[in-house]
């Protein structure tokens, strides 16, 4: 007692920063904290409208900073004291325009109020157009098909047509912006001061799946097929990077500011930053043969798969096949979808509208009184439809529905399309309507499951993490009835934030290497979803009618 050591995972998601403190030696969570994005929680920046979704660093830096000193204030005095090392997993791709320093543009009194030289998140689609181009010019320019360990398909949710975008739309942005960083290979260079572009190292993960960068070619695509697709490209390449890191590699060490910021000594190791995906794969305790399903806003699935299974072989359609992604020495596969529980929260939402729109006007209760009742009413919707929908027989509606409402991501990306409900009568309830998308959702994710088997690559177990997989008995039942398929739920549900600290630890020198760690720190699992036989046979059948009503109406909704 009182020798143990502690590593620090943070876990940036969508809304909100992870801190998790882990005792290195058997994986036991001991505190943590989460601290929400305060500007993002006001929707600033934010346009839904036209799919355009920033965040500020200063949201980062201080949901950080309070979300480590929150997480330390629930342990003895003295515990930071005792943490060796910090491993940081991020959404992506979420890249930002930064200055000759690496300080991004939005940190800058000039720019501070502009959503250009703001971190652009992972699920902004203002770039269709430039992701379109991309595509048409990787398949017709007469080289090197860029796209190709991209599953071949490059999509506006990534690093490149993000920033070809924002250099069309902002001559300013354009004119200031010496390099680009991504979110994870930022955090911990700020927590370093390597931010400087000739001493920040990239992330293998994010450089690889969203940046087509890639041995085969000795780094990111050549300078000539960037100015092919746009001539302001120009020099974008050479101000990058050619090297890339796993991150079971050190960053760098913890800097004295940034230590007494957080409580914690100066000099511990900070490893090379991942997506939050890979990193809460490696959380999840992956292996071979092995697909995790990270189930929130949106869903990530990765695989990891040795050299020799994977060969020569190309993937089509998913997001990327990366040699050291997830775990080094193995190529990690991404697929997902981009849409999951946003589906849900949508049309939460859409059922919320008369609290929002009437319950404010209304003289028969008081204001105070008329915002606990939205409140309750809404935290309550998505449980009520559940219980009610689960109560459905299968097919006993005629509805079927595509889960494209934020385009689609695999497989082959396209976040063009939109989605659909087909089958409404004047019968359909809510309860009904939620079964269909929940099961459309199911649907969309047995794609990317028949996608990867298509090609050949084993898949022998499911594994899922996230806020979905552990609050929904409902949608995880019915996902294991549509894949005919037992799913097991991780243990923790922090998998991220536990990924990252796992890196941590071994970036420290604790483990000689991630699967040592993995073996050393994992918390196992704690539910399994058994496929019904019955529920699967039917299900198999309106699978069959979700494709055939897909490829029915892809041409219509990406017109629309």
């Amino acid at each position: 007692m009182g020798n143990e050591q502690y590593v620090l995972g943070l876990d940036f998601g969508t809304d909100s920063v992870r801190a998790l403190i882990i005792e290195t030696t058997n994986g036991k969570e001991a505190a943590s904290e989460v601290s929400y994005y305060p500007r993002w929680a006001k929707g600033l920046y934010c346009n839904p409208d036209k799919y355009q979704f920033r965040q500020h660093p200063l949201d980062y830096i201080e949901s950080m900073e309070a979300a480590v000193q929150g997480a330390l204030a629930k342990l003895p005095p003295g515990t930071g004291e005792k943490i060796i090392g910090i491993g940081v997993d991020t959404t992506g791709s979420t890249p930002c325009a930064v200055n000759g320093n690496g300080v991004p543009l939005a940190l800058l009194e000039e720019f501070r109020e502009n959503p250009n030289a703001m971190f652009i998140l992972w699920k902004d689609h203002t770039s269709v157009n430039e992701a379109g181009e991309i595509n048409q010019t990787a398949k017709t320019w007469g080289g090197i098909d860029y796209t190709k360990y991209e599953g071949g398909v490059y999509s506006s949710e990534w690093f490149w047509a993000k920033i070809l975008h924002t250099i069309r739309e902002d001559p300013l942005i354009r004119k200031n912006a010496y390099s680009w960083v991504e979110h994870c290979d930022w955090i911990p260079a700020l927590l370093t001061d390597t931010q400087n572009p000739s001493l920040l190292k990239r992330s293998r993960c994010a450089a690889g799946h969203k940046a087509m960068w890639h041995q085969d070619w000795n780094g990111l695509p050549e300078e000539k097929f960037l100015t092919k697709i746009d001539p302001l490209l120009a020099g974008v390449r050479e101000r990058l990077y050619q090297a890339t890191f796993t991150s079971d590699v050190k960053t760098g060490e913890l800097t004295p500011e940034w230590a007494e910021r957080f409580g914690v000594k100066p000099g511990i190791a900070v490893a090379v930053g991942a997506f939050d995906a890979h990193m809460g794969a490696v959380g999840a305790e992956i292996t071979e043969a092995t697909l995790v399903k990270i189930m929130g806003t949106s869903t990530c699935d990765i695989m990891i798969a040795s050299p020799e299974v994977i060969g020569n072989k190309l993937i089509a359609g998913i997001c990327g096949q990366v040699d050291g992604s997830v775990i080094p020495g193995f190529i990690g596969l991404e697929a997902g979808q981009s849409a999951y529980g946003d589906v849900y929260a949508w049309f939460r939402k859409l059922l919320g509208w008369p609290l929002e729109a009437i319950l404010p006007e209304t003289s028969s209760l008081n204001q105070e009184t008329a915002v606990k009742l939205r409140a309750e009413i809404e935290s309550k919707i998505l449980n009520r439809l559940a219980s009610e929908a689960e109560q459905i027989d299968i097919g006993e509606s005629s509805l079927i529905a595509l889960d494209w409402l934020n385009g689609r991501r695999t497989p082959y990306a396209d976040q063009t399309l939109k989605g659909a409900i087909a089958g409404i009568t004047l019968g359909t309830t809510a309860p009904k309507l939620y079964r269909a998308l929940v099961e459309a959702t199911a649907f969309g994710a047995k794609a990317i499951v028949e996608r990867f088997r298509e090609e050949g690559v084993q898949i022998n177990q499911v594994i899922a993490i996230g806020g979905i997989a552990r609050k929904s008995d409902f949608v995880m039942q019915v996902t294991a009835d549509v894949f005919n398929m037992p799913i097991k739920v991780a243990k923790s549900d922090q998998a991220c934030a536990l990924g990252a600290g796992m890196f941590g630890a071994v970036a420290a020198g604790a483990y000689s290497g991630v699967s040592e760690a993995q073996a050393g720190m994992s918390g196992g699992f704690d539910k399994t979803y058994l496929p019904r036989p019955e529920s699967a046979k039917q299900y198999q059948k309106f699978y069959q009618r979700y494709l055939e009503l897909g490829k029915a109406l892809e041409e219509q909704l990406r017109d629309l």
